[in-house]
């Protein structure tokens, strides 16, 4: 009996700590928090897919490199090492702080929606889809011609080669730079930002694969429509006529339609224009980061100053020769 009884004081000291605790948590204020937040803050499905997919991207990278290792012009071991590690490096920042920076708005914007409430089918899916890969193009369109989200893209056309390996060359700085909110209006509309995401993850997955010299042209009905190794190699060559163009993702109509198109007449010559001298990787992300700041901080007015973030990468101010000066 006297067993019984201790058993049951021990239980019932158990249960109250228990209530305090959770008393405290039901004044704390985050029950009350995490009913705001929609529930696909939760995880981040975008980067979930980049996770899944990257086993893929290296398998694939490796059986290109079998292909070309013999040919420095097409592939640089050190460099295609480094290449996955600034493709690391993006998909830390945008693990670590995307739920900090870039879900809030998402949510704020999907609270106020227009349409209340759009069902997931094949039809609203692939519509998606298509609107997804249009916002692509006017972001891509713009970290070429606006030099803040430029600072940022410059990393991925800073490789003179082409192979697989140059996809994953990609800017931590990227969640920070905020090209992501060229997607908001989507979530504005009524789209869920978990099917935005994974439009957009979907979206890079297949540009990893045009990034190569190995696939020459694909059937003319295919060229016409799609993005493919062809079209991207012109977006990354330097070429006189070949800088700013095809800004597609996976669609290559949105480029034919606003007259940013060009197709390979030529062989490109990879790289950017102004090429940074360096295998180290923090200067890698924030070389041009560094070149604004240097450009903005010469004498002038604070609106001459500030119109470097916005104008294009090779604008100066008059009698100002920088970086850019001498680029066509």
């Amino acid at each position: 009996m006297h067993t019984e009884y201790i058993n049951k004081k021990e239980k019932d000291n158990f249960l109250d700590i228990v209530a305090y605790l959770n008393n405290i948590y039901d004044s704390s204020g985050l029950p009350q928090l995490l009913e705001i937040l929609p529930n696909w803050l939760a995880l981040d499905e975008r980067q979930l897919i980049f996770v899944l997919a990257t086993p893929i991207f290296i398998g694939v990278f490796l059986w290109e490199y079998i292909k070309i290792r013999h040919d420095p012009k097409l592939v640089d071991n050190g460099e295609a090492v480094r290449n996955f590690m600034l493709g690391a490096g993006y998909q830390i920042t945008e693990l670590l702080f995307a739920g900090l920076i870039s879900f809030p708005v998402f949510a704020v914007a999907w609270h106020y929606r227009l349409i209340e409430h759009i069902p997931l089918n094949i039809g609203t899916g692939l519509l998606l889809f298509f609107l997804v890969d249009l916002c692509y193009y006017f972001f891509h369109r713009a970290s070429h011609r606006v030099r803040w989200f430029w600072a940022a893209h410059v990393t991925h056309h800073s490789s003179e080669r082409m192979n697989f390996s140059t996809a994953m060359r990609q800017n931590a700085t990227n969640i920070f730079n905020g090209g992501w909110l060229f997607l908001v209006p989507l979530a504005l509309i009524g789209f869920n930002p978990v099917w935005i995401g994974v439009c957009f993850a979907l979206s890079l997955v297949y540009q990893f694969f045009i990034h190569t010299t190995l696939v020459t042209k694909l059937h003319p009905a295919i060229e016409f429509i799609f993005n493919t190794p062809s079209h991207h190699r012109v977006h990354h060559g330097k070429n006189r006529g070949y800088i700013d163009t095809n800004y597609g993702g996976v669609l290559i109509i949105f480029d034919r339609l606003f007259g940013t198109f060009r197709p390979e007449t030529e062989t490109p010559e990879f790289g950017i224009t102004e090429p940074i001298d360096t295998n180290n990787i923090f200067m890698l992300w924030c070389h041009e980061y560094l070149a604004l700041g240097r450009d903005i901080g010469k004498k002038g007015s604070l609106w001459q100053r500030l119109s470097h973030l916005w104008r294009p990468p090779e604008w100066q101010r008059p009698n100002h020769k920088g970086k850019y000066h001498n680029q066509e």
